[in-house]
């Protein structure tokens, strides 16, 4: 019964404390355009373990990372998570605001979760690698970053 309770359960993920701070505006300010997905992006803030940007390790998704994935449905993918106003599905930049963003922020190579799609379907998807964020500092908020109601 043990080893079915741990299989449940989601991974431990990291969060910096930049994008902590940002995400939980974020998702606050989001609340009433998508409730389901702002309160699952909530509820990864309370359980994200969040340390000093400069000690976050290099294989962790955090905002601005380009990384690659693979999912149950035989999936392979090289995606950047983004905020909303820099999201382009075309050009592989998932905005955090959608439930495979939400999924992925936090985890670190190696790392798996489930996670519903906006169907009701449950997939899984595994973290294979994790690059750092672009030379851009992901840690200055731009005002495209954040909805206007902030």
């Amino acid at each position: 019964m043990a080893h079915t309770m741990k299989k449940n359960r989601k991974p431990t993920i990291t969060v910096t404390r930049t994008d902590s701070e940002r995400l939980w505006r974020l998702a606050e300010s989001y609340v009433g355009r998508n409730r389901a997905v702002a309160e699952e992006l909530l509820i990864e803030l309370e359980r994200a373990k969040v340390v000093a940007d400069s000690r976050v390790a290099a294989d962790v998704v955090r905002m601005g990372s380009t990384l690659r994935f693979t999912s149950d449905l035989g999936e392979d993918r090289s995606v950047t998570l983004v905020f909303p106003g820099e999201a382009d599905i075309a050009e592989g930049r998932i905005s955090i605001l959608t439930p495979i963003g939400v999924a992925l922020v936090g985890l670190a190579a190696g790392q798996s979760i489930d996670w519903t799609a906006r169907d009701g379907r449950t997939h899984r998807l595994r973290v294979e690698s994790v690059e750092a964020p672009a030379s851009r500092n992901t840690a200055a908020a731009s005002s495209a970053d954040l909805p206007a109601a902030l």
